[in-house]
């Protein structure tokens, strides 16, 4: 014989055995209730209910005894089964179990009942189970409502502009199975002029769907593959920015910031929303939505995402991305045309504001894709370098960088080729392709570690520096220090582009932004002078002077000097040349001189005089880049870095 006690105090609210029953392991005995919740008391054995001691509604004090069972014990005979009772004294040592509590070895939870009696736990409901609790078939209507197969028309007007949705390219983003959503039922704050129904059907997630997924985990690991994902849905109220999706955006950034995870925003859409009229505003312009996105700035890598038309608020957070990835088809805009109509500033089609070829051209577009499809590949190779080291990769032909640069040191060449030459196979990712196109910028890897490259291009102004390239380079020396990417330079510049009309682009202040980048790194830099290294302009390529860098080394065909050879013959013999009539002679002259200046100015002749490191030949340039990333330490701490939006 057992006693079962009350585990606490309480008032027996029904029984559900009485006396002379017998029990099985699990079967429910009585439902006790203590501070307005109901307690299940269980019984682990089998047995016969002997006797109860309380009726319903009675009050019990923590260890009374509720009831008695004789255990059920089996004696086998043959191939038949003897049931017996017995006292818990005679019971067999397997029977008699320790007191858990004051519960009694005759009681226990549903799940450990089910376990001892050798069954799984019950089953949860499957979604659309006939089976399933009122209240859960209640969720999964609810939730059915949030996804893409519960809009048809909205889908397929949204298909029929050859673009997906939000859902479809949070899908193509993440890993499969990852992504937890955040906010999911959430609605536009318009219940006072339209139906709760309404809103359910028409309004989704209040226009934005919200969670944290992770996104390349096969190649990096689940630890660094985790990513806050932020999507306007095009489909439900053009994307626009509601109070309801704010509040949702301003707790995924929370997240962000505390647990140090990229975001990636998809930001299509019309910006502020002025049909939500639930809450008590008059502006809005309390909302902390912007300084809470501008606040990761320098903190976690931040994407933007554009596919269809970007405007005014969704433009302002996009704009605050580190990169922007944006489709062909995109158009970005602080305002679109009802707002620049408004303003009294004409009549504009959404097509002919910030179209893509414009933003691409200024710099607002860092990465042109075609589509959608090609939007999120690029995302989650741009992420990739935020995520740690391939494990895999593989080799350019090194021999290829003997012939890059060509032997006439007049001849422009393309200093890609350099790029490709140096980082693995594959995995160069240039940004701001068609914006300061002096300066090349890339993404890369050497034998699997992430790198940033600049490179200068010798196809625009010779590879002179103007405003925009020295803007480029500065915000890209930004980008790899908040984020822990080592720096290449590759170097051939005969400087900082001068003259009248580069001198009315500000061009004293643009360019002296890369000195101050680089005055802030705390990543390792090194320098690869391919030709020309004259002037600020090189210094400006190699952080600031050419032992700034952790190596500054040349190739054979390197050449330097304070200024371009020629402009330094021309200015430094002016007078020896003056002296001799215009023709043959002083040209004679010229050329005589500046081969001086040229062997003066020689790769050898600057690590003779210490001024550079070493000249290498170009087929080793790789090994001698991934020595130097094998020396880097440990990263100083990244505490107040930030990345201009520009």
């Amino acid at each position: 014989m057992i006693e079962i006690r009350s585990p606490l105090q309480a008032q027996i609210v029904q029984w559900q055995v009485q006396a002379g029953d017998h029990v099985r392991a699990g079967d429910l005995l009585v439902i006790l209730e203590a501070m307005k919740m109901e307690h299940e008391l269980r019984a682990s054995d089998g047995g016969r209910v002997s006797e109860l001691f309380f009726v319903n509604g009675e009050l019990v004090a923590e260890a009374d005894v509720l009831l008695k069972i004789e255990l059920l014990t089996q004696e086998i005979r043959g191939l038949e089964p003897d049931l017996a009772y017995k006292s818990a004294e005679n019971a067999p040592a397997s029977v008699q179990q320790p007191t858990q509590g004051f519960q009694g070895p005759a009681a226990t939870t549903e799940g450990q009942a089910a376990a001892q009696a050798g069954k799984a736990p019950p089953a949860q409901a499957a979604p659309g189970d006939a089976a399933a609790r009122p209240d859960l078939q209640r969720l999964l209507a609810r939730q059915a409502h949030t996804l893409d197969a519960s809009r048809p028309e909205a889908v397929a007007k949204r298909h029929a502009l050859g673009l997906r949705t939000a859902r479809e390219n949070i899908a193509d983003l993440v890993d499969a199975d990852s992504f937890i959503e955040y906010g999911a039922l959430a609605v536009a704050a318009q219940s006072r002029r339209r139906s709760e129904q309404d809103l359910i059907q028409n309004t989704p997630a209040d226009g934005m769907v919200t969670g944290i997924g992770s996104i390349n985990q096969a190649l990096f690991g689940a630890d660094q593959s985790r990513a806050v994902v932020l999507a306007y849905d095009a489909t439900v109220l053009a994307g626009t920015q509601g109070i309801r999706n704010h509040h949702k955006t301003d707790r995924m950034l929370g997240i962000a910031l505390q647990q140090k995870l990229p975001v990636v925003l998809f930001a299509e859409g019309g910006g502020g929303r002025p049909g939500d009229v639930d809450m008590p505003i008059v502006a809005g312009l309390h909302v902390g939505t912007f300084a809470s996105f501008a606040r990761l700035n320098g903190q976690v890598p931040v994407l933007g995402i554009v596919a269809g038309r970007c405007f005014a608020g969704n433009a302002a957070l996009l704009g605050c991305c580190d990169v922007i990835i944006a489709t062909q088809s995109s158009n970005i805009g602080m305002g679109g045309p009802a707002m620049v109509e408004g303003g009294g500033l004409g009549v504009f089609k959404p097509e002919q504001i910030g179209p893509s070829e414009v933003q691409h051209g200024n710099g607002v577009i860092d990465i042109l894709v075609a589509d959608e499809r090609e939007a999120v590949a690029a995302a989650r190779h741009y992420l990739s370098f935020f995520q740690g080291r391939s494990k895999e990769w593989q080799a350019p032909d090194a021999l290829a960088l003997r012939d890059v640069v060509p032997e006439n040191r007049v001849r422009v060449y393309d200093t890609r080729a350099a790029i490709a030459g140096l980082a693995d196979v594959g995995s160069v990712l240039f940004s701001r392709g068609g914006f300061g196109q002096g300066i090349h910028t890339a993404l890369a890897r050497i034998e699997g570690r992430p790198v940033g490259i600049l490179a200068n291009n010798p196809l625009h102004l010779g590879g002179a520096i103007d405003a925009a390239a020295a803007d480029k380079a500065a915000r890209f020396m930004q980008l790899c220090n908040a984020h822990g990417l080592a720096l290449i330079s590759l170097v051939d510049t005969p400087g900082f582009m001068v003259g009248p009309d580069t001198e009315a682009q500000a061009q004293v202040r643009h360019v002296s932004r890369m000195f101050i980048a680089a005055a802030h790194l705390r990543v390792p830099f090194f320098s690869v002078v391919l030709r020309k290294g004259y002037g600020l302009g090189a210094m400006a390529m190699t952080a600031g002077g050419f032992h700034s860098p952790l190596m500054t080394v040349a190739w054979p065909s390197g050449e330097f000097g304070a200024m371009g050879l020629e402009g330094a013959v021309r200015l430094g013999y002016r007078k020896e040349l003056e002296a001799l009539p215009e023709g043959p002679q002083r040209e004679a002259l010229f050329e005589q001189l500046l081969a001086k200046q040229y062997d003066n100015g020689s790769a050898i002749h600057m690590a003779a005089t210490l001024e550079i490191d070493a000249v290498i030949d170009p087929a080793q340039t790789r090994n001698w880049l991934l020595r130097g990333l094998q020396m880097q330490g440990q990263l100083p701490g990244a505490q107040n870095l930030s990345i201009d939006a520009w």
